[in-house]
């Protein structure tokens, strides 16, 4: 096939490197799976990891060599090529040599930080491991640093809807009223048979969001069969598609053809077929796995001459601390910090997610709990905070509020957990460092505003009466019984310190 230019360039790029170990981002849509299949073997065996069980087989088209594959009960024999899945092998490591590939790719790289990873990773000795990604910079997600020396390459949503290689979204939220609060998660998803009972009874909510919301050729992602058939019943026209589907290249035809107007699939589509025409994607499957839900939606992101944008319409409901995967998880928004009664407010074209995440997530009930939301991300992230009151935002900064409209930013760090501060590129910790030694040596009368040390020792005590008239005033609605001194501060410092940024 013929590569673009920009995925020549990443390979032109991955072949002038120096051995060792480097990490490219490019965004579902873009064909990173294409590209990396035709990173040059120069005689030497390649050894391909895949996250989940349905990615192991889709690289294997694009190989003009033998490939084996390592999964279930399948076992590879020597050839040019080897993919696995990370849990069949991280337990066969004992049939490989150190030496036995010159080359490791790694799909879905945001994942080479966990153990069964880094197992293989320290048995094996390649020449170069290239791990891609397409997602984007997220700061509560584990760095990559220890696995990955440099990112050398990075194409984003943004670049490949300007450039024209992939189509505009509009998002849409529509609550079909499932309740998932009750439903484990187990390997990193709902659980199947849990979800599927979750959801039954959506069937209706669900065409009445394709009758208000969809346009034109319509893609709509089931949990089930059973969801799937009392979808298609209640849109007239409408075919199911399941894995035992026999016709689905005529199928996909007509559809493009407009003949069929809406395809209601169970997880057939999710990557690696080509749809021509899809106008809208409907996300009926709850998942929390970033990697599924931009493979959905990237069955929407073609162009086409016949469409201007996508409309991506996102079905919610009731998760309880489960991380739903909606729009803002395209462009590394995360909405947990976002009061669930303005969450509706985060739709529209994608590229304003951000702006309106920040705004709805800037209110009384995210500044109250701002200080456990920071504590446990920054534990999480084994990052030193030295005590700064920091805030954190929907797009991963921290902002200090500093008196007079004043704040101090550290922007969202990459996913080698370094970041731009002070017009340098630093690990993340040094920027927290150098921020730090900023508030000492030129905030040192503002420290009852910032260090939580000093605001924790008055903090602990009922909120005065003068602080919370001055909420009252300000927020009608808001509930303050109940509020501690440090969280009316929270509020106070937001309303009045500046923090807005």
């Amino acid at each position: 096939m013929e590569l673009r230019d920009y995925q020549k360039e990443c390979i032109d790029i991955i072949e002038a490197k120096a051995p060792g170990a480097y990490l490219c981002q490019m965004p579902t849509g873009c064909g990173k799976t294409a590209t990396f299949t035709h990173i040059p073997r120069n005689g030497g065996r390649v050894l391909v990891l895949a996250h989940r069980e349905e990615l192991v087989r889709q690289p294997a088209r694009y190989y003009d060599c033998p490939v084996g594959f390592e999964i279930a009960k399948e076992r590879s024999h020597g050839e040019d090529v080897v993919i696995a899945s990370v849990q069949s092998l991280v337990n066969r490591l004992d049939r490989f040599s150190f030496d036995e590939f010159d080359k490791i790719i790694t799909d879905e790289a945001h994942h080479a930080a966990a153990g069964t990873y880094k197992k293989i990773y320290d048995h094996f000795s390649p020449e170069k491991h290239i791990g891609f990604t397409a997602t984007p910079n997220r700061g509560d997600k584990a760095k990559l640093d220890d696995v990955y020396s440099e990112i050398i390459f990075q194409r984003d949503l943004r670049w490949a809807i300007q450039s024209g290689y992939l189509c505009d979204i509009h998002c849409l939220r529509v609550n079909i009223g499932f309740d998932l609060s009750a439903v484990h998660t187990r390997h990193g998803d709902y659980a199947p048979g849990e979800l599927e009972e979750a959801m039954d009874g959506t069937a209706d909510a669900i065409a009445q969001a394709y009758r208000e919301h969809s346009k034109g050729a319509t893609l709509i992602f089931a949990v089930s069969v059973n969801q799937a058939e009392e979808i298609a019943r209640r849109i007239p026209g409408a075919v199911v598609v399941t894995g035992k589907t026999k016709d689905r290249a005529d199928i996909i035809e007509r559809f493009t053809r407009r003949e069929i107007p809406c395809i209601v699939n169970v997880m057939v589509f999710t990557e690696g077929t080509d749809i021509p025409l899809v106008e809208t994607v409907i996300i009926a499957r709850p998942t929390q796995s970033e990697a599924l839900y931009t493979q959905m939606v990237g069955r929407g992101l073609r162009t086409h001459p016949e469409k201007e944008k996508l409309i991506l319409i996102d079905c919610v409901g009731v998760t309880g601390k489960a991380s739903l995967c909606t729009a803002p998880t395209l462009i590394g928004i995360d909405l947990k910090d976002v009061p669930a009664s303005k969450a509706d407010q985060i739709q529209g074209p994608i590229f304003e997610l951000p702006q309106k995440a920040i705004v709805a997530a800037d209110c009384p009930e995210s500044w109250i709990r701002n200080v456990q939301i920071v504590d446990l991300w920054a534990k999480g992230m084994s990052y030193n905070l030295h005590d700064v009151n920091w805030f954190k935002m929907p797009d991963g900064a921290l902002v200090c509020s500093l008196p007079n409209h004043k704040n101090i930013k550290i922007p969202c760090p990459d996913q080698l957990g370094r970041v731009v501060y002070c017009g340098q590129l630093v690990p993340y910790q040094l920027a927290l460092d150098k921020a730090y030694t900023e508030l000492c040596d030129f905030h040192a009368g503002s420290r009852m505003i910032w260090d939580l040390n000093a605001v924790k020792a008055w903090g602990k005590k009922p909120a005065t009466d003068s602080q919370l008239k001055i909420i009252q005033r300000k927020f009608k609605a808001l509930d303050v019984s109940g509020l501690d001194r440090l969280q009316a501060s929270q509020i106070l410092n937001r309303v009045f310190g500046g923090g807005k940024s």
